[in-house]
């Protein structure tokens, strides 16, 4: 009967250890998924950023070529924001194609990249 009592507690022990295992597993792939969001949200904040910086003085310069070119420097920056406006409209109204459903896949192939890799 001692026996069967101390292979029960082994098998309590080992299942404990088993569970206790898996928890960390599962914190261990959490913190690692949302460290590599984290990374991937603050490296496109840095892109976005020179891109803004890229397009402002790209604009300033498109306007003051335009404005040379037709004569009137105001002129100029009135096209290069009514190109703006146009591009605003057509990015509002194609919101849901062109910025929700690829962030919410990039977000989604991030979570499940590591359990897709194991299956295969």
């Amino acid at each position: 009967m001692d026996k069967l009592f101390s292979k029960a507690e082994e098998l309590a022990d080992s299942l404990k250890d088993y569970v206790n295992t898996r928890i960390d597993e599962v914190k261990l792939s959490t913190a690692e998924k949302s460290s590599a969001i984290i990374a991937n949200i603050l490296a496109g904040i840095v892109v976005a950023v020179v891109f803004l910086f890229f397009f402002i003085f790209g604009s300033m310069a498109l306007a003051y070529g335009l404005g040379e070119w037709i004569g009137k420097t105001w002129a100029g920056f009135l096209i290069v924001s009514g190109l703006y406006l146009l591009i605003g409209i057509v990015v509002w109204a194609g919101r849901g194609k062109l910025i929700r459903l690829p962030i919410m896949n990039a977000m989604l192939r991030q979570l499940f990249k590591n359990d897709e890799d194991e299956d295969h």
